[in-house]
């Protein structure tokens, strides 16, 4: 794992019908979903760390702490960006902000964890068994 404290990363999209508040459940207005939002700054830690992992790592989301500010319309374009703050063994923080074509719509921290694909998915597998 060479995971370095600033990498980045960045996760876009649209905002279409099936990614608002009213098709996901978490609102009954047609503007970009907090759950959607969330996602995307996700996507976007993801993105920062995936070139520094080693063949069989992955990561998995532990926590959030984010505000959605601003409403965004279907139509426009939105994007999330990452960047690591720290790296505590397989510990991982980072900032993330929200954006639509307008400007800041969301910001918070968000923090992974570095796990083996394999081990993480036959732990999940026999939970459900």
């Amino acid at each position: 794992m060479k995971l370095t404290v600033g990498m980045k990363g960045r996760a876009d999209t649209v905002v279409v019908k099936e990614n608002t508040a009213a098709a996901v459940g978490s609102g009954l207005l047609p503007v970009f979903g907090t759950p959607m939002m969330i996602g995307l700054m996700e996507n976007a830690a993801v993105n920062a760390i995936t070139p520094g992992l080693e063949e069989g790592e992955g990561s998995v989301g532990t926590h959030l702490d984010v505000s959605h500010d601003s409403a965004t319309p279907i139509g426009m374009k939105v994007w999330a960006e990452a960047e690591l703050t720290a790296v505590d063994g397989r510990a991982l923080t980072f900032t993330v902000t929200a954006f639509d074509e307008a400007g800041p719509i969301g910001k918070g921290i968000h923090n992974r964890f570095i796990i083996q694909n394999e081990k993480f998915m036959a732990k999940a597998e026999k939970k459900g068994k």
